[in-house]
């Protein structure tokens, strides 16, 4: 049975997602700020963290910041705040998925059902390797030379793609098609901020932008 954490401070919309998320077979756990929130983090071990993004004392961003220091677990922001530029900031700090109040929880329990079954899907020993790149698929982790990076399960996924797939050209649209799991009606520049931390973390140029179009990897060896 998979753990879920609440971490959401409105009282009502916390019981009420606790309450569908057990029914559907869930073990549910809750925090009513981020402060108790990362506290139960440390303690116990989640399958997936579903996290507000205004609460009292510490906010939703900050809380993300601190589990992504040493955590690849699925997150998922449920938030009122609807503008492009928090949906850009969340997936910034490494969320996995974004959904905005009111919500429909028929809506809510398909996203983390995705969510979950994407964290599932690459649980093996195997490894992908590209250049100095060394993917690995059981721990969402990248090896360049000796240091190890910790990617987000959506950066792991679009990194997979683009070695898969190498050297085909990714669309942005193929890689929202493909990462998210479902259809996603918002703006490919989300893509564009995954790819910006993957970069950030892998230090190497290996993730070629191909102008207008998407991205692909480059062979940068000498």
């Amino acid at each position: 049975m998979e753990s879920i954490l609440v971490i959401e401070d409105d009282n009502s919309i916390q019981e009420l997602i606790v309450e569908f998320l057990s029914s559907q077979g869930y073990n549910v756990d809750f925090a009513s700020d981020g402060v108790e929130g990362i506290q139960k983090f440390k303690k116990e071990k989640y399958d997936l963290i579903i996290l507000d993004v205004m609460m009292p004392n510490l906010d939703g961003y900050g809380v993300c910041k601190m589990i992504r220091q040493n955590s690849t677990v699925p997150i998922i922001f449920l938030t009122a705040l609807n503008t492009e530029e928090n949906q850009l900031k969340g997936f910034e700090f490494e969320c996995d998925d974004y959904i905005t109040k009111p919500f429909s929880f028929n809506l809510l329990i398909k996203r983390v059902e995705a969510v979950l079954r994407r964290s599932k899907s690459y649980r093996n020993d195997e490894y992908l390797s590209f250049e100095k790149l060394r993917l690995n698929l059981k721990t969402y982790t990248v090896e360049v030379d000796e240091d190890v990076f910790e990617l987000t399960l959506k950066e792991f996924n679009i990194l997979k793609m683009l070695i898969e797939k190498y050297p085909q050209v990714i669309t942005r649209e193929s890689l929202l098609d493909s990462i998210w799991g479902y259809d996603y009606y918002g703006d490919t520049r989300i893509v564009d901020a995954h790819i910006k931390n993957i970069r950030k973390k892998i230090k190497y140029s290996y993730i070629k932008t191909v102008k207008g179009i998407g991205y692909t990897l480059e062979n940068i060896s000498e």
